[in-house]
């Protein structure tokens, strides 16, 4: 189960990369040193730092405060998340680059960590279907923004998947303290895999406009 979700998180990466080529060769696209875009540079610094966090404590057997520490960096790059768009908002800062980057910086800080914790089997059994079903949708609409990107059709985030992104991010920072919690508050795992069933369903609903964005066009063709 664990190699079928690093195979969807290479996917992912993959579309990635063409939807980062997509976008900036469009003309104007890009204010690469504007305050939004640091913030976001920083959240995806923050990845392999958790990933070298969580790969010392369990492959190298490392101590249980690395699970903390881990916590710490994510919770730090889940506030650049909200802070990037704001500040992008407030000062007038919003540009088709940040707009391109923001997202696929939420998707590598996530799929880093579904993929470490599954590995390190916070994530098993059952629940790793939830991360699956997470992983397979990001390359859904990782897919169809390319595909509606080369038509000029542009599909705004919706509240809804904002909030999808928030559950996301609450569901993966229990899991992430982990056994570390669980000494402390026995309920922090099954808590984060709990939160984590809930936002891959909402990750379902929400990936629905996307799906019917890319069909209505793929018709029109």
């Amino acid at each position: 189960m664990e190699t079928v979700v690093a195979v969807a998180i290479s996917l992912l990466l993959i579309r990635m990369e063409a939807h980062i080529d997509a976008v900036t060769r469009r003309p104007n696209s890009a204010r690469p040193f504007a305050l939004p875009n640091i913030l976001t540079y920083c959240r995806i610094v923050a990845v392999p730092l958790v990933v070298a966090c969580l790969y010392w404590q369990d492959l190298l057997q490392g101590g249980i405060w690395l699970r903390w520490v881990a916590l710490s960096i994510f919770v730090a790059a889940a506030i650049t998340d909200i802070l990037d768009g704001y500040v992008a908002r407030s000062w007038g800062q919003q540009s088709t680059f940040g707009r391109m980057l923001d997202p696929i910086a939420d998707k590598l800080l996530v799929a880093s960590c579904l993929l470490m914790l599954a590995a390190d089997g916070t994530i098993r059994g059952w629940s790793l279907w939830a991360a699956i079903v997470i992983l397979c949708r990001e390359i859904l609409v990782s897919g169809l923004r390319e595909y509606l990107a080369e038509l000029r059709v542009s599909v705004p985030v919706t509240r809804l998947a904002k909030w999808k992104t928030t559950l996301q991010l609450i569901a993966i920072g229990f899991l992430l303290a982990g056994e570390a919690g669980d000494m402390i508050v026995p309920v922090v795992t099954p808590m984060g895999l709990t939160l984590l069933w809930l936002s891959a369903l909402l990750t379902l609903y929400t990936g629905w406009d996307y799906f019917q964005a890319g069909v209505k066009h793929l018709i029109a063709e």
